[in-house]
């Protein structure tokens, strides 16, 4: 049996300590995303922000549920940082974007997605 399932990419949007802090959707990312079950999936976010001092977060959620945290990721001065709560998920990070990648969907994963941006004092 075949399924399809539906991944939801939206952004949290946090007010930076530098006020110019942006996460959102990368711009070839579609929205609303149908994957069959057991095949890989790459979803992502691009960032800006004026800070060397970088977190990203991905979180998921399901209807009616509160957020639940995936990972984090370090990037730019923190490039070495990373933590996750679900060893089937990775993420990558470069100065600009973000990366959650997991090599088989299950019908679970279904959800929608959240990415965050954290950045920390110089």
């Amino acid at each position: 049996m075949t399924f399809y399932l539906n991944l939801f990419v939206n952004s949290i949007p946090l007010l930076g300590v530098f006020g110019a802090e942006h996460i959102r959707p990368s711009e070839d990312q579609e929205t609303d995303v149908n994957i069959k079950e057991g095949e890989p999936v790459t979803l992502k976010c691009s960032y800006d922000s004026s800070s060397d001092y970088v977190y990203l977060y991905w979180y998921r959620q399901y209807p009616n549920r509160a957020l639940q945290y995936l990972l984090d990721r370090g990037a730019r001065s923190w490039s070495s940082y990373s933590n996750t709560a679900d060893r089937r998920f990775e993420s990558t990070a470069t100065r600009i974007s973000t990366e959650l990648r997991t090599t088989e969907l299950r019908l679970s994963d279904t959800a929608l997605y959240y990415c965050a941006l954290r950045v920390g004092a110089q």
